[in-house]
C-alpha cells in the first residue's frame, strides 16, 4: 500500500513537471517561432502569388547596388512587397474579365476608360503600379553615365538650355506634387520633351492622364520609395536620384 502511494506521488510530480514545462514553452515560444540550429527563428507565412499573365520581372541589380543613394532595405521592400502586390492584384483583377487577359499591359493602360467598370480602378491602380515600377527599375543603375548625349541631349538643350535647368525643373515638379505619385519627362509625337506629374500610379500612357506622351524618364515619389533613408525629405531624395539614373536606358526610351 505504501509503495502504491509512493508510485502515485511520483506519477503526479512527473505529470505536474511536464505540464508546467509545456506551459512555459507556450509562453516562451509563441506561434510562428521555432528552434533552428540552436536559435529561435521566425517562420514567415507568405501567401502564394496570384497566378496570372503578369509576372514580377527580375531586378537588374542587387538590393544594395544603389547605395548610398537608395538603401538596400528600401529596395528590397519596394521590389518584393510593393511591386509584387501590384502584380498580384492586377492578376486578380484580370481574372474577373478573361476577355482582356491576352492584352498587354500598355494596351490595357492606354484604354483605361474602355475597361469594365468592375475592374477599371483596380487595373488602373495596380496595372499602373506594375508598369511604372518595371520602367523605374530599368532606368536606375549603379554605374551611371554623367549626362545624356545624342538626340536626347539636343532635345533637352532645346527645351531647358542646360542640364541644371532641367534637373531643377524636374525636382521642383516632384517636390510640389501633393501626396503620392510620379514625376516624368515625356516626349510627344514630334520628339518635343516636357515634364509632367501623375497622381497615385497613373502614368502618361493612360488615356485619362492630363498630359499624355511617351515616358522617357520617371521617378517614383511615393514615400515608400525613400522614407527609410530620407524620411520626409523628398527634395533630398530627388537630388540623390540623379546619381543612379541610367542615361543610356533613358536615351533608348527617347529613341
Amino acid at each position: 500500500m505504501q509503495n502504491i502511494k509512493k508510485n502515485s506521488r511520483r506519477e503526479f510530480l512527473k505529470k505536474s513537471t511536464l505540464t508546467a514545462a509545456g506551459a512555459i514553452g507556450i509562453l516562451a515560444f509563441p506561434a510562428g517561432k521555432s528552434f533552428a540550429s540552436g536559435s529561435i527563428q521566425t517562420m514567415e507565412r507568405r501567401e502564394a502569388p496570384e497566378e496570372g499573365p503578369f509576372k514580377l520581372p527580375p531586378l537588374p541589380y542587387a538590393y544594395n547596388a544603389l547605395e548610398p543613394y537608395i538603401d538596400a532595405q528600401t529596395m528590397e521592400i519596394h521590389y518584393t512587397k510593393h511591386h509584387q502586390a501590384y502584380v498580384d492584384k492586377l492578376n486578380a483583377a484580370i481574372s474577373k474579365v478573361p476577355n482582356f487577359k491576352d492584352q498587354g499591359i500598355r494596351q490595357l493602360l492606354s484604354n483605361i476608360d474602355e475597361l469594365p467598370e468592375e475592374v477599371r480602378n483596380s487595373i488602373r491602380n495596380n496595372g499602373g503600379g506594375h508598369w511604372n515600377h518595371t520602367f523605374f527599375w530599368e532606368i536606375l543603375h549603379p554605374k551611371t553615365e554623367i549626362i545624356p548625349t545624342g538626340k536626347l541631349k539636343d532635345a533637352m538643350v532645346s527645351q531647358w538650355q542646360t542640364m541644371e535647368n532641367f534637373t531643377t525643373a524636374f525636382n521642383d515638379a516632384g517636390k510640389n506634387l501633393f501626396g503620392s505619385g510620379w514625376v516624368w519627362m515625356i516626349s510627344d509625337k514630334n520628339g518635343k520633351l516636357s515634364i509632367t506629374t501623375t497622381p497615385n500610379q497613373d502614368n502618361p500612357l493612360m488615356n485619362v492622364a492630363k498630359d499624355q506622351g511617351k515616358p522617357v524618364l520617371g521617378v517614383d515619389v511615393w514615400e515608400h520609395a525613400y522614407y527609410l533613408k530620407h524620411q520626409n525629405r523628398r527634395p533630398e531624395y530627388l537630388t540623390d536620384i540623379w546619381n543612379v539614373i541610367h542615361w543610356n536606358k533613358v536615351m533608348e526610351n527617347y529613341g
